[in-house]
C-alpha cells in the first residue's frame, strides 16, 4: 500500500526529469544531430503482414505485450547518456497497489531515463496523461468507485526504443476505457521516430498501409452495426474521420522481432475499450 502522498513526489519527479533533460538538450544536443534520422532498415517486404489472424487475435496478442518491462536484447545501452545512472533507459519509476472505499488502483508506471529533449518531452507527456489521472483519483473525495489500471512495456529493435504504455479506467458507471500512448526514439541519433520514417524502412507502401488501414476500420463497424441491430451499444467509427489518415497517425508501436503495430485506442478521447489494430508482422 501506498500513501497518496506518493503521488505527489511522481508528480514531482517527471518534472524534475523533464527539465534536466530539456537542459541537457539545449546546452549539449548538436543543431546538426538533430536532422539525421537514420533507421534500421529491417529488410521487409509489404508482403510480410500475416493472413488469417483474425481482429481479436490480434488484440489478445497485442495485450500479452504488457509485462512492465523493457526488452533490449543484445542492444548495449552502456554509452547512453542517462538521467538516473544506476537504472536502465526505461524502467517503472512507480509500481503502486492501493484499494480504498472509492478507488482500486494498480499502476505500473513508466520513465524514460534518458537526457534529451524528445525523452523529457515524452515523460511530460506521461505526466499529464497517466500520473495527474493517478493523483487526481487518490485525492478524490467522490464517493464514486474508480478503478484505474496502468501497465507498460518496451523493445529496442535496431537503433528504435519503442514504448507503450496502456490504461484501464472505470469511473462509476461509465463504460470502461482503454487509453493508450506510445513513444518512439531513435537511440543514435536522439531524434523521435516518424511514422513515416517506420513505414519506410519497413519498405511499407503508404498507398497499401492506407488501404488496410481502411478495411480493418470498415470490418469492424461492420461487426459493431451487427451488435447494435442486436441491443447492444457499441463505439461508432467514422470512416471519414481524419485520424485514420497516415499523416495523423502517432499511435504505432515497434515491439518483439520487428512487429509493427499501429493503434486506434478510441479510448483515449471517448467512454469505450474499443480499439482497432493492424499488425504487420515481421517473418525471418
Amino acid at each position: 500500500m501506498k500513501n497518496p502522498k506518493v503521488i505527489y513526489i511522481l508528480v514531482g519527479a517527471f518534472c524534475v526529469l523533464a527539465i534536466i533533460a530539456g537542459i541537457y538538450a539545449q546546452f549539449f544536443v548538436k543543431d546538426e544531430d538533430k536532422n539525421n534520422i537514420i533507421l534500421p532498415n529491417l529488410n521487409t517486404t509489404p508482403d510480410d503482414q500475416v493472413v488469417g489472424k483474425t481482429a481479436e487475435e490480434i488484440k489478445t496478442q497485442f495485450t500479452a505485450l504488457f509485462t512492465n518491462v523493457l526488452n533490449k536484447g543484445e542492444y548495449d545501452t552502456a554509452n547512453i547518456q542517462k538521467i538516473v545512472e544506476q537504472n536502465d533507459i526505461v524502467y517503472s519509476a512507480y509500481d503502486i497497489e492501493d484499494k480504498k472505499d472509492n478507488y482500486e488502483i494498480d499502476i505500473h508506471l513508466p520513465v524514460m531515463n534518458i537526457q534529451g529533449e524528445v525523452p523529457a518531452s515524452f515523460n511530460k507527456i506521461t505526466q499529464e496523461v497517466f500520473a495527474n489521472k493517478a493523483s487526481e483519483i487518490m485525492n478524490s473525495q467522490s464517493t464514486t468507485k474508480i478503478l484505474y489500471q496502468i501497465d507498460y512495456v518496451s523493445y529496442i529493435n535496431g537503433d528504435i526504443l519503442s514504448l507503450i504504455i496502456r490504461a484501464t479506467l472505470k469511473e462509476g458507471d461509465n463504460p470502461q476505457r482503454v487509453i493508450v500512448q506510445t513513444y518512439n526514439y531513435n537511440l543514435a541519433t536522439m531524434q523521435e521516430v516518424s511514422f513515416e520514417d517506420a513505414l519506410s524502412y519497413r519498405n511499407l507502401v503508404q498507398s497499401e498501409v492506407q488501404t488496410k488501414i481502411q478495411s480493418t476500420v470498415q470490418k469492424a463497424k461492420e461487426e459493431a452495426e451487427i451488435l447494435v441491430q442486436s441491443g447492444y451499444t457499441v463505439y461508432n467509427r467514422d470512416l471519414n474521420d481524419s485520424m485514420y489518415q497516415l499523416s495523423n497517425i502517432a499511435n504505432f508501436f515497434v515491439g518483439p522481432n520487428g512487429d509493427l503495430y499501429i493503434v486506434f485506442a478510441y479510448g483515449n478521447e471517448h467512454h469505450t475499450a474499443e480499439m482497432d489494430i493492424v499488425l504487420y508482422e515481421h517473418e525471418g
